[in-house]
């Protein structure tokens, strides 16, 4: 019933997996993609050489010729092992579910040790390309042919085929995440891409494929938006500055001091000020920014009465506040402003009615020495398609301003992570976002970041929340549109 489709580097471990696949009842043949232009492996199976396992061709033809009702697919071979019966409880819950994909949790070995790596469930805004799937996957055969039918095949994508396959597949039935663990992996195998993968210049060709393939998602599921944007409303009522640099803080006693700092030395040709809302300091942060403060008439410090508030919730206190200017540009209490970062996007803000303004950071440490990658820029973005990819990304970039009446409007949710992407979604869908490519900010990277090396089970719930951001997005968006109804 099942063709196992293996990719990795031919090695031992590899031929350890295939014959205990092949011992299988279950499997009844395997095929090896060899990459193209390597010595062609002696795998005791079928080996196909050709552009790797991201290949649109190489799945045109698999599905084409498998004569069996499902495939197996291990993206990366070397370093894992199946469970003995995970052929069958992957075949159990497909059938029983009727799904079209099904996929498992695993675990990771260090040694001797073990690491439990559960995944999330898939939904319908799970397209992040780099979405995890685990190292065994499950699709039937059927109704990957079926999709393809529907749907059109596999472009001739070099990098994206995979990634248009899963979408296809997803488009009328939404994998099946089993939550049981199905695989043990090596965790020195190799790591997988880098946060800053994506905007990483030597990876621009295949997130162009990345893009095509998402926007045509898009369109099949009628959450395509077509270029044209609302103009901003004209703000009613008198704001006290033209521009508020918003700084929530939180036990950041080491490194706030340099962003406020780095804020009042703009030299902007309009008043503004700078707000820090300090959420219940315990460090000395407190003390320090009304010392700040008192030496400053244009630094607002602002302490909530509530202490249930995230980043989001001080967001708010700070917009709705009214110390708050026409515009409100971000600030995290690690990082710094470079000279005429706010004049610059204010300047865009009014020059091209925008509702958002987002520059470009500069990555370094905390001696402000460049890191790799150094310059992220975004410059995926484009007018006419960035508000469509914005789905597939986890991010827009730094430093973000915002027209405050519409903030006002639309308000920050009150979490930790993600509040940004969720308000820069929701603007996206009808009003325009500016870019600047330049540097204007230093964003630093240090061992008590925020977004430090968070654990398995806190970038889970990361993920998943972004996935859900995005599900709301793609139906207001399909509402937008005047789609009705999901098959899924």
């Amino acid at each position: 019933m099942i063709t196992a489709v293996l990719s990795g580097n031919a090695s031992p471990d590899l031929e350890q997996v295939l014959g205990e696949l092949l011992r299988n009842p279950l499997v009844r043949n395997a095929v090896f993609l060899q990459s193209s232009g390597t010595p062609v492996s002696r795998l005791r199976c079928e080996t196909r050489v050709c552009d790797g396992p991201l290949c649109g061709e190489t799945w045109n033809a698999l599905l084409a010729g498998s004569a069996a009702s499902y495939i197996l697919f291990v993206p990366d071979a070397g370093g894992v092992r199946p469970d003995l019966r995970a052929p069958e409880r992957l075949l159990e819950a497909a059938e029983a579910a009727g799904a079209s994909m099904v996929y498992a949790d695993y675990a990771e070995r260090t040694g001797g040790d073990l690491r439990e790596r559960p995944l999330i469930d898939c939904q319908l805004g799970s397209l992040r390309d780099g979405f995890d799937f685990g190292p065994l996957i499950l699709i039937s055969t059927a109704a990957a042919r079926q999709a393809l039918r529907r749907y059109g095949k596999v472009p001739p994508f070099r990098w994206a085929g995979w990634y248009d396959l899963r979408l296809k597949l997803s488009t009328d039935r939404l994998p099946l995440r089993l939550p049981e663990r199905l695989a043990i992996v090596d965790a020195d195998r190799g790591e997988a891409a880098g946060h800053f993968a994506y905007v990483d210049p030597a990876n621009r060709a295949p997130q162009e494929e990345m893009e095509q393939a998402v926007t045509a998602h898009l369109k099949r599921i009628g959450a395509f938006l077509e270029p044209g944007f609302l103009d901003v409303p004209r703000a009613a009522g008198p704001f006290p500055v033209e521009a508020s640099v918003i700084i929530p803080v939180k036990n950041r006693v080491w490194t706030v001091a340099d962003a406020v700092k780095s804020a009042l030395a703009q030299k902007p040709d309009f008043a503004f000020n700078v707000i820090v809302v300090d959420n219940h300091s315990t460090d000395g942060t407190t003390a320090l920014v009304a010392d700040l403060a008192e030496r400053s008439p244009s630094l607002v410090h602002i302490v909530p009465k509530r202490k249930d508030l995230s980043i989001g919730g001080c967001w708010n206190e700070a917009i709705f506040s009214a110390a708050c200017g026409r515009y409100a540009v971000q600030l995290d209490s690690d990082d710094l402003y470079r000279e005429g970062a706010l004049q610059r996007l204010a300047d865009l803000m009014r020059g091209q009615n925008c509702a958002m303004a987002v520059g470009s950071y500069t990555l370094v440490n905390e001696r402000l020495e460049e890191i790799p990658p150094g310059l992220v820029d975004h410059r995926e973005w484009t007018e006419a398609n960035g508000r469509n990819n914005a789905l597939r990304i986890n991010g827009l970039g730094a430093p973000r301003a915002f027209d405050t009446a519409l903030l006002r409007h639309v308000g920050f949710p009150n979490v930790g992570y993600g509040e940004d992407y969720a308000v820069s979604l929701r603007l996206s869908r009808e009003y325009r976002i500016g870019r600047i490519f330049e540097s204007l900010y230093l964003c630093r990277r240090w061992e008590g970041n925020t977004d430090a090396s968070p654990s398995v089970e806190q970038m889970n719930r990361y993920d998943l929340y972004k996935d859900r951001l995005r599900t709301l997005e793609i139906r207001a968006r399909r509402k937008m549109n005047g789609v009705r109804g999901w098959r899924s």
